[in-house]
């Protein structure tokens, strides 16, 4: 790798993060879990959040390749688990940009005072959709203005929204009880049970910026700084627009679609305020994309070339040196998708976000499972490799650090897409219905890449970790010979 290359700054990787991680549109999900949110928001951070980013550290830091999460569980598990995890990590990335898609219309109508009808809605769609394929063909480091300007703008509509919220019930009162019972959660509660995934979803893509290492001054000291750095603030700021929205709505009038804009219609009503907010949302979406791109795009790309994936994905674009294939794949999937909409059943057509979105967060937590046992075996089976940020917990602890979220992610994807109540099938049985059929079809695209591949790859055992890890040696050693430092460097001496 030249050392001319252009570099992120650890400014510009927190921002990644921010940019990545935090989704506006996943506040008012969350906040229409009502004030019981905020115990389940600090008990996923204890249970799930930090064994989750602790580990993605150690992993990221560990192996710096820019296959990310599929080069672990590759590594970990094998082909099979590594071309799974490829499958579910590229598929809810055009199901979520079809989501945001949908909401484009709606919100340009509440901001200009128009409807539109369908086709022409769906025109704004498509014209979402292509932008954001357009953007996803530049490198990361040369999109710095997307990721900063992107994190910048995100931060700032939460923290308006949180504001206003909190201003707006001093001056007519909570909107909701603030009893101190109503902050307990309630484990009888199906629908709020349900929505917990989202809040485990606004935890997730933290390993995106492994995918960037290329790109990274020093990835071994800029990846854990920035998960934990950027994790405590994401935190803190969806908590603190939670409350904003919740102070300001009823937990059971948030709408899950659109819940933030509603709620800032409330406080503010068509003012230039709403107006303003509402573009800068929109702008968000865009930033959010292009940002989720540049790991979705590279996973499967690396997964295509073991095999793994179709080789479309492992096209590039010889200029830039971007997994174009994927990119274009992605707008293309997402474009078919948003022609459900055209389906005249109402519980397709009419609840086109929720149905996209949820399958999204399903299989985006899906992903993440496979994750957990490929990095104990990691450990066991490549023991002597160098570990600059280690895992903190040992023995019995550790495996129950790693069993929790197991379990937690299990949970969310049940409670997500399996009708609990009488009034969640309508709902949920699209969602189920779509998951089923796209588990399908990754398994069926499995053995399908896998076509001429010479042999399947059981995943690093301990004698093929000492043959990586003697191979690098060597070639570290070559690179020092052919690349000796200069003399007076070396003396601490100018010339």
């Amino acid at each position: 790798m030249s050392d001319s290359k252009k570099k992120l700054s650890f400014l510009t990787v927190i921002s990644t993060v921010i940019c990545v991680v935090f989704v506006c549109e996943a506040a008012a999900p969350a906040a229409a879990i009502g004030n019981q949110q905020f115990f389940w928001w600090i008990f996923l951070i204890l249970t799930f959040l930090l064994p989750y980013g602790l580990i993605v550290a150690e992993l990221g830091t560990t192996y710096d390749g820019e296959g990310g999460i599929y080069d672990w569980v590759r590594d970990g598990l094998g082909d099979k688990w590594g071309a799974r995890i490829s499958f579910y990590y590229w598929v809810n990335y055009p199901f979520w940009i079809a989501s945001l898609a949908t909401m484009f219309p709606d919100i340009l109508g509440m901001v200009f005072g128009v409807s539109f009808e369908l086709p022409v809605a769906l025109a704004i769609e498509l014209a979402f959709v292509w932008i954001v394929y357009l953007m996803g063909r530049s490198k990361a480091a040369d999109s710095e203005w997307v990721l900063n300007g992107g994190a910048l703008i995100k931060v700032a509509v939460a923290v308006i929204v949180g504001a206003l919220g909190i201003w707006y019930a001093m001056e007519n009162g909570f909107a909701s009880d603030m009893s101190p019972h109503t902050f307990l959660p309630e484990l009888t509660n199906v629908n709020a049970l349900g929505y917990l995934s989202i809040i485990i979803f606004n935890f997730m893509g933290f390993e995106v910026i492994c995918t960037m290492t290329d790109d990274m001054a020093d990835p071994k000291k800029d990846i854990p700084k920035a998960i934990i750095t950027g994790g405590l603030a994401i935190a803190a700021i969806y908590l603190f627009a939670g409350f904003g929205i919740g102070a300001a709505v009823p937990a059971d009038q948030i709408d899950p679609d659109y819940g933030m804009i509603y709620a800032l219609q409330t406080m503010v009503g068509d003012s230039a305020i709403f107006k303003i907010v509402c573009i800068a949302f929109l702008i968000t979406l865009f930033a959010n994309m292009a940002a989720w791109s540049f790991g979705v795009n590279s996973v499967a790309r690396y997964a295509a070339e073991h095999g793994n994936m179709p080789k479309v994905f492992a096209s590039m674009i010889s200029k830039d040196d971007m997994p174009n294939g994927a990119n274009l794949v992605n707008a293309v999937v997402a474009s078919l998708v948003l022609a459900l909409q055209l389906v005249p059943i109402e519980a397709i057509s009419e609840g086109i976000f929720w149905m996209l979105f949820g399958t999204s967060v399903v299989f985006l937590l899906l992903t993440y499972i496979p994750m957990f046992p490929a990095f104990l075996n990691l450990r066991k089976n490549d023991p002597n490799r160098e570990r600059v940020f280690t895992f903190p917990f040992k023995g019995a602890l550790m495996k129950v650090a790693i069993a929790v979220p197991c379990i937690e992610l299990v949970l969310a994807i049940v409670a997500t897409i399996v009708p609990l109540s009488a009034e969640e099938v309508s709902e949920k049985v699209p969602m189920l219905v779509i998951f089923l059929v796209l588990l399908v079809i990754g398994e069926v695209v499995r053995v399908w890449s896998a076509r001429g591949r010479k042999e399947e790859y059981k995943g690093l055992t301990p004698e093929l970790a000492a043959e990586r890890l003697a191979a690098e040696a060597e070639a570290d050693a070559e690179w020092r010979r052919l690349n000796p430092p200069h003399p007076a460097a070396s003396r601490g001496a100018r010339p």
